[in-house]
């Protein structure tokens, strides 16, 4: 059962059931040309929300070595794919200009897609100089993206694309990435399985 967080605004309640800390093991399988890079890590992820109608999503994984080396993080922000309106805050630190729109479950429901689910956007940044933009779905306890646009650093590795599978299965979140990097195209990267330990 999924239990709504109280204050958790309206637009939210598709996305509710992330809400929380997630915690286990996975495992990077990706091969670049002769080399198959193959690692099994832990991974922490975060997801909360500050009154706004977007998540907060910060994720810390490391090597499942002797010395939980550090391997990668990412943070970001999760929300539903609408226009914003004068209501909603910014650009910048502008406030809104009157009422904060779909602020109820009735005005939610008229952002539901003719696939039955709801669009949504995700903007990742990694500290290697990569940030992403995802578009997708999420469709009861399952989500699909894939990046519409990927900002490079001068100095980051070539990355070009990727997509992401996200889903509840047996109160676990399951997730999956493939990307295209490195020269390679689009192909199995990782795989998670992770128990809400917060």
């Amino acid at each position: 059962m999924i239990e709504l967080p109280i204050g958790l605004p309206a637009e939210l309640v598709p996305l509710s059931w992330l809400i929380g800390v997630w915690e286990g093991t996975g495992v990077l399988d990706y091969k670049i040309g002769e080399d198959h890079v193959q690692r099994e890590f832990g991974q922490r992820i975060s997801f909360s929300h500050d009154g706004l109608p977007y998540l907060n999503y910060n994720s810390y994984t490391w090597v499942l070595d002797d010395e939980h080396t550090p391997l990668v993080a990412e943070s970001g922000y999760w929300r539903l794919s609408r226009p914003l309106t004068e209501g909603d805050p910014g650009p910048g630190m502008l406030p809104g200009i009157g009422g904060r729109p779909f602020t109820t479950a009735e005005a939610v429901e008229t952002l539901r897609n003719g696939d039955g689910g709801f669009d949504i956007e995700v903007a990742l940044v990694h500290p290697g100089g990569v940030s992403e933009v995802y578009l997708g779905q999420v469709k009861g306890p399952r989500i699909d993206l894939a990046t519409d646009a990927v900002m490079r650093t001068a100095g980051a590795k070539e990355y070009s694309a990727a997509t992401r599978l996200y889903g509840l299965v047996e109160n676990h979140l399951l997730w999956a990435w493939d990307i295209a990097a490195l020269g390679q195209q689009l192909r199995t990267h990782a795989s998670a399985r992770l128990a809400k330990v917060d």
